[in-house]
């Protein structure tokens, strides 16, 4: 004998019925003995529910509902039964809910409908459609059997979550079975009837618990429990989109899982299966072939060392007690339980400190003020003696637990968890462990709830693979090319480095867009022109805040002195920065300190690798030296790939102008090339290193030697700018004669010495490192303590469009690396 289940979305729809239909005469053809659980048609028992409600506030529209209510179970039999059979069935149905019309006008006139009474309104819900579905399995050959489960369930009398007498039970339902072999028997799950002989229900889920029960008294070989999921998963699918069907579960896990708020299996319903060592069968009505879960005693050796699912409860308040009058106290424990017994409320999590100074619970919010008042009451004299605090309440939480027998084997899995939750800026309020260590159970508030379940899910059930939310502002020549790096690299770090890395969003000064499962990079840019929204630097920030992803990185791509504004909010949120902009980082050192110290406090990183070198590796190294102890004593550096370039094609026969026009063009310099000419994106660069080599300094502490004429800089636009430069054509010339009649070459170079910056135009011959410099190319020389006597040299492309995109794809590379 197998028992099978059936949930209300199994039987929403006519068709879905049919398909059951089918599936159970194929399987009684083959030979096989069954018998058939039925909740409710879909959404029956709310409307069930919602018509005594109305009822008992003399809201007369429940007529019209009820109406609405008995015209659906007319169209079911009209839609399964054969004509010859409909009238008949539509008849007893009319009789059932005609008696039900009577119980709700009652409820109407006296304005009240007690638990007793709403027990049996809700159980016309399951008589109903198990009587209907028995009727349609006549039609197509099966020998079916209509069974009302309150005729062989017996319970007490607690109304809405009545408890079962086994023995009673167990007696009856063999004595039925024994006498009805031969039969499917079609049974209503859900409802049972106490000692007085009124209609009780399981509590919501009881459905399964009814399957389970039967099970369990006829020894079945197996329970199935038939849904419309495939199977029980990793964790809430609508909430983890890349949750995945868990092949095997334990009674103990799959126990575990219900407690905490899987919605797949209800909670009492393992317990009558597992005391007869009874396999339970997790399947898809709507995708019948997939094996789903097995829950049971035996799972495989694979099994034993996975961790199986992650689960939550929302809707949470935390309850502490607090004060020295628990120290040492027999007895405390005991007061503290016993009353929130008496006061109905169930306890989720527990923990205390080893001090015996707190005790704190986990209750739903609409027991907490239950249970706020009977502590308060039970320990009224140690709070007026100032012994106890009075209880304090806070609301909005969440539990998640972490569930597997895999977790007895994992050292350093909590460690793990928490620091994982750490980085991403959720803060654990409470947390408990069983010594059996099949959980790890923890309360945050939860605005962090779906943001720690796709996290965990990522870094725990996934293969290990982190996933990198990347949010991208400025996507011109740099960032765009970033984007394009990004695309091609996708699977390859996907597959080879277990790095996932998402474009969640993308703004331009103009439009903005956002995807929280990944924009599309291979047609971005249409996509950001047709669906973007209105850009604005303050909304983007907001988006990011809001989404709440976890493993989230900004990435500014722009030179917008405004976009530093917003760091300390995204910081203060625990999404990381990975900055080409060089302003924020050359900006006051107050200001610097405090991005850096924000970064610190949130598990953020705030990286500007390419501020100085483009794609070279300038910070890193530096910071290597420093964080090792070493002292820099000197800096000294050509940090300006657009100068490089303009510097080493000059020469007496050509025309500054011509140069400037060329290396614009080509994306060497900035919009406004007098960025670069003005000596200003270098005085940034300096203040960088100067910073990194553990040194303060001001922006105004620089000097800066001019390149250009006061007829350039104070230029209206960039047009007049270029209009300028030709009108001082002749004293470029006479810069690069005098150059080339001493054999030198023009440099223009920064220097750090003694806590001081400069930033000068000069002359080098042969015997410099800075002579050979080509192309766009940097040279940064370090003097330090440990390279006196031969420097430390770093040089390479310093301007362009890919290394400047390649040195902030390392970064978020590099800030994926450090993902636990």
């Amino acid at each position: 004998m197998k028992i099978l289940k059936f949930g209300g979305s199994s039987v929403a729809k006519s068709d879905r019925i049919k398909g059951i239909g089918t599936l159970i005469k194929t399987r009684v053809d083959a030979g096989e003995k069954l018998a058939v659980v039925f909740s409710a048609f879909g959404g029956v028992t709310d409307d069930l529910i919602s018509l005594a409600n109305k009822a008992e506030e003399g809201d007369d529209s429940y007529l019209e509902d009820l109406k609405n209510l008995r015209l659906r179970h007319q169209e079911s039999v009209d839609a399964l039964l054969p004509e010859d059979m409909a009238s008949t069935i539509k008849e007893e149905v009319d009789k059932r809910l005609d008696e039900l019309s009577n119980i709700l006008h009652g409820a109407f006139l006296v304005k009240e409908a007690s638990p007793r009474t709403m027990d049996f309104v809700q159980s016309f819900g399951e008589r109903n459609s198990a009587f209907i579905i028995s009727k349609y399995f006549s039609s197509i050959g099966i020998q079916a059997l209509y069974c009302d489960a309150r005729n062989l369930v017996r319970t007490n009398n607690e109304f809405g979550a009545a408890k079962v007498d086994f023995d009673v039970t167990n007696t009856q339902i063999n004595a039925h079975f024994d006498s009805t072999q031969g039969s499917v028997n079609v049974i209503t799950g859900f409802i049972g009837k106490c000692k007085e002989g009124l209609t009780t229900t399981l509590g919501r889920g009881g459905s399964d618990y009814t399957a389970s029960i039967f099970s369990a008294a006829l020894q079945a070989e197996a329970l199935e429990i038939w849904t419309d999921v495939d199977g029980v998963l990793t964790s809430n699918p609508r909430v983890v989109r890349n949750a995945y069907t868990v092949p095997e579960l334990s009674y103990n896990e799959a126990m575990e899982l219900s407690h905490f708020g899987a919605k797949v299996i209800y909670p009492p319903t393992i317990q009558p299966a597992l005391s007869k060592s009874i396999p339970i069968f997790i399947k898809n009505t709507f995708n019948p072939t997939h094996p789903g879960t097995r829950i049971s005693s035996q799972t495989s050796e694979e099994h034993k060392d996975s961790i199986t699912g992650l689960t939550s409860v929302s809707d949470i308040s935390l309850i502490t007690l607090e004060g020295s009058g628990l120290v040492g106290i027999p007895g405390t424990a005991a007061r503290f339980f016993s009353c929130l017994g008496r006061a109905k409320v169930n306890v989720i999590m527990i923990t205390q400190a080893s001090s015996e100074h707190s005790i704190c619970i986990a209750v739903k919010d609409a027991q907490s003020d239950s249970a706020q008042t009977a502590l308060t009451s039970e320990f009224e004299r140690e709070i007026e003696g100032g012994f106890l605090m009075t209880p304090a309440v806070v609301s909005n939480y969440s539990i998640l637990a972490m569930v597997g027998e895999g977790m007895k084997s994992r050292p350093g899995l909590a460690g793990r968890l928490f620091s994982s939750l750490g980085r991403n800026g959720i803060n654990v309020a409470a947390v408990a462990q069983g010594s059996s260590e099949l959980n790890v159970t923890f309360a945050i508030h939860e605005s962090d709830e779906h943001k720690a379940l796709n996290l965990i899910h990522d870094a725990f059930f996934l293969s290990q693979t982190n996933k990198v939310h990347v949010f991208l502002m400025g996507v011109g020549l740099i960032g765009g090319t970033l984007v394009d790096q990004i695309e091609r690299q996708h699977n390859l770090l996907k597959q080879e480095k277990q790095l996932d890395i998402k474009i969640i969003g993308m703004a331009n000064s103009r439009k903005m867009l956002f995807n929280r499962e990944g924009l599309e990079l291979g047609n971005w840019k249409n996509q950001l022109e047709e669906l973007g929204q209105e850009s604005s630097f303050e909304a983007f920030t907001n988006t990011m805040v809001e989404l709440n992803l976890p493993n989230s990185i900004f990435v500014d791509c722009t030179a917008n002195p405004e976009v530093k504004n917003h760091y300390p909010a995204m910081l203060a949120n625990s999404i990381s920065i990975s900055t080409a902009n060089k302003v924020a980082a050359s900006s006051s050192q107050e200001e610097f300190d405090a991005l850096n110290e924000l970064a610190l406090k949130n598990n953020a990183q705030f990286l500007f690798e390419t501020n100085v070198g483009a794609g070279l590796p300038l910070i890193s190294t530096l910071k290597g030296l420093v964080e090792s102890g070493d002292k820099v004593t000197q800096i000294s550096a050509v940090i300006s790939g657009s100068l490089s370039f303009i510097f080493n094609n000059y020469s007496p026969d050509k025309q500054f102008k011509d140069l400037v026009t060329l290396a614009r063009e080509k994306g060497f310099t900035e919009p406004d090339p007098r960025e670069d000419l003005s000596g200003n994106d270098i005085k940034r660069k300096i203040i960088i290193l100067s910073r990194v080599a553990g040194h303060q300094i001001e922006p105004d502490d620089v000097e800066v030697e001019a390149l250009l004429p006061d007829s350039c800089m104070n230029a209206k636009t960039v047009d007049d700018f270029f209009k300028e430069l030709d009108n001082e054509a002749e004293y470029f010339k006479n810069i690069i004669k005098e150059a080339d009649a001493a054999q030198s070459k023009l440099r223009y170079i920064a220097y750090f010495e003694d806590g001081k910056a400069s930033i000068k135009l000069q002359k080098v011959e042969e015997d410099s490192p800075f002579y050979n410099l080509a192309s766009t190319d940097n040279m940064i020389v370090f003097h330090t303590e440990r390279y006196q006597e031969r420097p430390l040299v770093v040089s390479g492309p310093g301007a362009g469009a890919d290394v400047t995109a390649a040195g902030v794809f390392a970064e978020i590379i590099q800030y994926g690396n450090s993902i636990d």
